[in-house]
């Protein structure tokens, strides 16, 4: 089995800064990419930030310039750094794992439960 776990939501100021964190775990043979995604209530998850194994990194056009993905050496951990938060910006982040489990057959996607971000004065 694989795990995927976020830690760091809360909330922050407009203008202020926070940091997610997500960590995969488990059965993992290969890890392809990670990602940040995001939800409000009432419209489709949309896309944060993606990084690949290699480090090639993608953004969603909100948040170009204001956040940075980055991963750890052994590839299995990421963070999210967020800076000047806007209010819009607050919504659930889920963390997204692209990888293959010792023995499949094909890759598979994984996602954590979601950590809540709140920008608001």
């Amino acid at each position: 089995q694989v795990q995927v776990v976020e830690s760091g939501g809360g909330l922050v100021q407009p203008g202020g800064s926070l940091t997610l964190s997500c960590q995969a775990s488990g059965n993992l043979a290969m890890l392809y990419a990670m990602g940040w995604y995001r939800q409000t209530p009432g419209k489709p998850r949309e896309l944060v930030a993606t990084i690949t194994a290699g480090g090639d990194r993608n953004y969603g056009d909100s948040v170009l310039g204001r956040f940075t993905i980055s991963k750890y050496n052994d590839g299995n951990k990421m963070n999210l750094q967020m800076i000047t938060l806007r209010p819009e910006d607050t919504a659930v982040y889920y963390c997204h794992a692209r990888g293959r489990e010792v023995a499949a057959q094909s890759d598979m996607d994984y996602w954590g439960k979601g950590t809540l971000v709140t920008v608001s004065a």
